[in-house]
C-alpha cells in the first residue's frame, strides 16, 4: 500500500517513471486519461500505426494539445511532454525509457515487441492478453532471465483474479475456483461480426457505432475472450482448466460459492482448483439478478472448522453447507487502473500477475461447418471461437492455438464445434509467432508429435 508514496517521492526528485506505450485503442486510451494525472509518471512516447489518430485520442481524453507536440523522444525527456510516433522500436530502443506498455491486441505483434523490449532491458506490461495466452510463459521466463519484469495488466480481469488467488493462498485458504462474470448463452458461440449487433442491441443502447470494432466486441460475446483470460489466470496461478473448458453457469454474486464448487459438493465444477466464468443470464434469456458480469471472484474453503464458522459469521458469502465462501469484486476499471502495474514493475520489480507454467491453452473451434480452402479470420471473426483447453490435451491432440488461427487456409472440412488442429491448416512454420509458440511448447510442455508437426 505504498506505491502512491513511492511515486510521490519520484515526482519530488524529478525522476518520474518513464513510459513508452504502444497502441492507443480503448484500453490504451483509458490509461492515457489517467497517466497525465499521476504524479511520478511521464508518458515519454506513444506509438501507434496511425499517429494522428493517437493524437486525437490524447486530445479526446483531455490532454492539452501543447503537451503532445514533442518533436522527438529526446525533446519529450527535456520538456516533460509526449512524443507521438508510428515507430514502436524507437520507444523500445531508447535507453531512458523504463517500461513498455504493449497494448496492440495483435498476438504476433505483441510477441515481437515484447521480446525486443526485454532484449533492450525494458520492463513489459502486457495488456495484449492474446499474446500472453499464446506464448506468455516463454516471454515471462525470457524477461526473468534478462532481469526485467513481465506483467499482466492490472485493471484487466486476469490480473485482478490473480490477486484474489494470491490473497486466498496468503491467508491459508484453499482456492476452489476463480474467475469472472460475463454475458453468455450457448448460441453466442456462433456469433459473427455481422450478427453481433443483434446480441448487443438486446441489452446495450449503443447510439454511435462509429468507434465500435464489431470483431473485437464479438470476441467478448462468442466466449473467446473468456477462454483467453482464464488461460492467462491458469498459467499465472497454477489453477487448471476443466476438461471441457468453461461451463458458464448462471450465478448471482451471492450464489458464486454455491455454484462454483465441485459437483461432488452440489456445485457445477468438475473438480476444485479450476477457473470458471459465470453467466449474467439464465439459459432461457432472463437476466440473473445481482450478476457479476463485469466483476471477478474467488471461491475458497479451509481445513479449519473455526475458519468456516467465521466465514458464516462475517458473511463471506457462504454456500448452503458452510464449507465454501466467496470474495468478489463487482467491477473492473480496465485501463484506468493500469498505473498499478506500471508502478509495481518499476518501483517494486514485481509483476501484477505473470505466467509461471503452461496449464491452459485456447484452441480454435469451428463456429459452423467449415470447408477445405476457407481462410480462417481469427479472434472474433466468423469462422472460429477460442475454447479453453487443458494444455496437455492441446499438445497431445495437436490443436491449433487461437492466436495462430488468422489468415491460414483449411486443408480439410471441419464440423461445427470441432477443435481445429495444426495439421488442418497450411501454416508458415518459419513465421515468428509460430516459432516462438513451438519454443514455448518445447520448454513448458510435451512437444507435439506426428500429427501436429506434419
Amino acid at each position: 500500500m505504498n506505491l502512491s508514496r513511492m511515486l510521490a517521492a519520484r515526482a519530488a526528485d524529478e525522476q518520474p517513471i518513464r513510459i513508452g506505450q504502444v497502441g492507443a485503442g480503448k484500453f490504451g486510451a483509458m490509461f492515457l486519461s489517467q497517466v497525465r494525472l499521476t504524479a511520478g509518471m511521464h508518458l515519454v512516447g506513444l506509438a501507434d500505426l496511425l499517429p494522428e489518430r493517437a493524437r486525437e485520442r490524447l486530445i479526446g481524453v483531455q490532454w492539452p494539445a501543447e503537451q503532445v507536440d514533442a518533436a522527438s523522444l529526446d525533446d519529450a525527456f527535456k520538456t516533460g511532454k509526449t512524443h507521438v510516433t508510428d515507430d514502436a522500436m524507437a520507444l523500445i530502443t531508447h535507453p531512458e525509457i523504463d517500461v513498455i506498455i504493449e497494448a496492440t491486441g495483435d498476438p504476433g505483434t505483441g510477441i515481437k515487441l515484447c521480446q525486443q523490449a526485454i532484449q533492450h532491458g525494458k520492463h513489459v506490461v502486457m495488456v495484449n492478453v492474446e499474446a500472453d495466452a499464446l506464448a506468455g510463459p516463454l516471454l515471462a521466463r525470457q524477461a526473468a532471465e534478462a532481469g526485467v519484469v513481465y506483467s499482466l495488466a492490472w485493471g484487466d480481469q486476469p490480473a485482478l483474479i490473480c490477486e484474489h488467488v494470491d490473497w486466498a493462498r496468503t491467508c491459508g485458504f484453499e482456492v476452489v475456483a476463480a474467475g469472472k462474470g460475463t454475458r453468455y448463452l450457448p448460441t453466442y458461440h456462433q456469433s459473427t461480426p455481422e450478427t453481433v449487433w443483434d446480441i448487443l442491441d438486446s441489452y446495450l443502447n449503443i447510439q454511435d457505432r462509429s468507434h465500435i470494432n464489431p470483431k473485437m466486441f464479438n470476441s467478448f460475446i462468442d466466449g473467446t475472450k473468456s477462454g483467453i483470460e482464464m488461460t492467462a489466470v491458469c498459467n499465472a496461478t497454477g489453477l487448471v482448466p476443466q476438461s471441457d473448458g468453461l461451463g458458464f453457469p448462471p450465478a448471482s454474486r451471492f450464489e458464486v460459492a454455491q455454484v462454483c464448487k465441485p459437483k461432488s459438493s452440489g456445485g457445477t465444477l468438475e473438480k476444485a482448483g479450476v477457473t470458471e466464468v459465470t453467466s449474467s443470464v439464465y439459459r432461457d434469456g432472463r437476466d440473473v439478478p445481482h450478476h457479476l458480469a463485469m466483476g471477478t471472484y474467488v471461491v475458497v474453503t479451509s481445513d479449519s472448522d473455526y475458519a468456516k464458522m467465521c466465514m458464516k459469521e462475517y458473511n463471506c458469502l457462504p454456500d448452503e453447507s458452510g464449507q465454501y465462501g466467496a470474495l468478489y469484486r463487482p467491477t473492473h476499471m480496465i485501463g484506468l487502473e493500469l498505473g498499478v502495474s506500471v508502478a509495481s514493475a518499476v518501483l517494486r520489480n514485481e509483476p501484477t500477475g505473470s505466467p509461471i507454467m503452461f496449464n491452459s491453452d485456447v484452441v480454435a473451434t469451428a463456429k459452423r461447418a467449415l470447408k477445405a480452402g476457407e481462410m480462417l479470420d481469427g479472434e472474433g471473426g466468423a469462422c472460429v471461437w477460442g475454447k479453453q483447453t487443458p494444455a496437455a490435451t492441446s499438445l497431445e491432440r495437436g490443436y491449433l492455438p487461437l492466436g495462430l488461427a488468422h489468415n491460414v487456409k483449411l486443408n480439410r472440412d471441419i464440423a461445427e464445434g470441432e477443435r481445429i488442429g495444426w495439421a488442418d491448416v497450411a501454416f508458415d512454420a518459419d513465421g515468428h509467432a509460430v516459432r516462438v509458440r513451438r519454443e514455448m511448447e518445447a520448454m513448458f510442455g510435451r512437444p507435439n508429435q506426428a500429427r501436429a508437426m506434419s
